[in-house]
């Protein structure tokens, strides 16, 4: 099946594994509190046992340098996209109020990125990962 929009999270490439997952895992769910609409329904298995929902359709995971998850954030601006975004900061904060606190004190440019997700129609999320690759 082909969706209309696309889901794109990018995470930077030298991070150790475990900041890696752990950075997609707060950005999948920064999406779906975004855009609830991504949530799918529960699942149920032959014996009757229920489970929780997953996001309803593919994510795709990049890998990029500094750079790139600065150009990846500006032309999701200039696209009309609002990411969700991680920055190295919020490695050493213990809760979402001192996670948007270390945020709102720097600028955009000071961003020291190390992941975002996208999500929206196709064509502004490949034109803002263009160049990008999957992750490994």
């Amino acid at each position: 099946m082909r969706f209309d929009t696309k889901i794109a999270i990018i995470v930077h490439e030298e991070l150790a594994s475990w900041q890696k997952l752990n950075v997609a895992c707060f950005l999948s769910g920064g999406l779906v509190a975004a855009a609830p609409e991504l949530g799918g329904q529960a699942y149920r298995d032959g014996s009757g046992q229920v489970y929780g929902p997953l996001i309803r359709q593919p994510v795709l995971v990049f890998a990029a340098a500094s750079a790139d998850l600065a150009r990846v954030l500006r032309r999701a601006g200039e696209a009309g996209l609002r990411p969700s975004l991680y920055t190295r900061e919020l490695f050493a904060t213990g809760h979402d109020d001192a996670n948007r606190a270390a945020v709102a004190s720097v600028t955009t440019e000071a961003l020291d990125l190390v992941g975002l997700a996208l999500h929206g129609e196709r064509k502004p999320v490949d034109k803002a990962i263009k160049g990008l690759r999957l992750h490994p």
